[in-house]
């Protein structure tokens, strides 16, 4: 069944595409959406704009399918993480003297944000999450009862160190915490399960591994906490009845729809829809196989290099797609662009080089990439 999947990535026969944690190609179907769509507004505009409206609400439950959403009308479509982690960090009545508690090693969309709310006597604290047993201890080691939320990244991108969302979850409903994941490196390549986890905010781009095109993600916000976070974006699209413009006494959507303030977009959207489509035919069950496999090989093969050293994770719970290596001789940047000279398109992260295979890429691809430092 697979196998019939191969034809939706025709990639150019000179490269590797090892870089889904940056940004991961787009399938075929993808492609062939988007210059419909593109060539319907080239000879009509936007005559059937109804019909790009099922589309949008497909998306919805598209999205809701592939992270276990209670309805599709927990999903808003925004511009990206960073939009909706601010969306959370400026939605929260926090108090003088409140805690985040994160990690040393996010992005800094999941870092930037938090620090931003400094002004307001919150503070924040980074775990070191190789200080106590497991990374999610190192992170209950900071909690105290100030403690207003946990973010974390549900894979890391600089060590594709991968935690275990369901542990934290149960812990911050146990301590009445937040709990906010970042999941750009996860969704897509991992199934997630967000009533499993108990998260109340998830955010990912929708760039990354789910394969679809830069300007939209996903925000899920649990529906208890959807009204508790103050809007500080408003526009004609955020109101309950958005397509009534003669109505004067507004009130903001009653869906996750209130965190949208303007006109979607629609290139997104149709493009994005046709990616997850992609994801839920193979099934994520399958793409998690994959992926585990192929970076439990690449694992295998730098451990079995005398040249090479591995910096992620080789603990079997915390493999995720991102595999981060260093030549012992040679400069990290001086590879880096010796393999992307070579069509091994890759990534400098975490201080060596970052591998991020997507279920599509085969064993036989990995070999000749590391077959560069034989």
């Amino acid at each position: 069944m697979l196998q019939n999947f191969a034809d939706e990535f025709p990639q150019s026969e000179d490269i590797i595409y090892l870089n889904h944690a940056g940004v991961g190609p787009w399938p075929k179907r993808t492609t062939d959406t988007i210059k419909a769509f593109a060539d319907e507004n080239l000879k009509l505009g936007a005559t059937h704009y109804p019909a790009w409206m099922k589309i949008e609400q497909e998306l919805r439950n598209n999205l809701k399918t592939l992270i276990n959403a209670p309805s599709a009308d927990d999903i808003a479509l925004l511009k990206n993480t960073s939009e909706a982690l601010s969306v959370v960090a400026y939605g929260i009545d926090w108090h003088n003297g409140d805690n985040i508690v994160t990690s040393n090693e996010e992005f800094p969309s999941n870092r930037v944000v938090w620090e931003s709310l400094h002004d307001q006597g919150v503070e924040l604290r980074e775990a070191d999450l190789h200080c106590h047993a497991t990374p999610e201890d190192s992170l209950f080691a900071l909690v105290d009862n100030k403690t207003r939320m946990i973010t974390i990244s549900a894979v890391q991108f600089a060590s594709g160190l991968r935690v275990d969302l369901e542990c934290i979850g149960q812990f911050c409903k146990e301590h009445d915490i937040l709990f906010c994941v970042d999941a750009i490196q996860h969704i897509g390549a991992f199934p997630i399960d967000v009533q499993a986890i108990q998260a109340d905010f998830v955010m990912a781009d929708g760039h990354k591994w789910m394969l679809g095109p830069e300007g939209l993600a996903l925000l899920y916000v649990h529906p208890d906490k959807r009204e508790q976070l103050k809007l500080h974006q408003f526009g004609w699209h955020m109101v309950e009845h958005a397509h009534d413009f003669s109505i004067r006494n507004w009130e903001p959507a009653h869906s996750a729809r209130r965190f949208e303030c303007g006109s979607p977009n629609m290139l997104g959207i149709f493009g994005l829809n046709a990616s997850v489509s992609l994801l839920l035919e193979v099934g994520m069950e399958n793409i998690e196989r994959i992926i585990i496999k192929n970076t439990q090989y690449l694992i295998d093969k730098i451990n079995n290099n005398n040249n090479l050293e591995l910096f992620s994770s080789a603990r079997k719970n915390q493999l995720s797609g991102i595999v981060i290596f260093r030549h012992k001789q040679r400069d990290s940047e001086e590879v880096y662009k010796q393999l992307m000279d070579s069509g091994v398109i890759c990534a400098p992260r975490g201080g060596g080089i970052r591998f991020s295979p997507h279920f599509y890429i085969t064993t036989q691809q990995l070999d000749q990439a590391l077959g560069y430092f034989t």
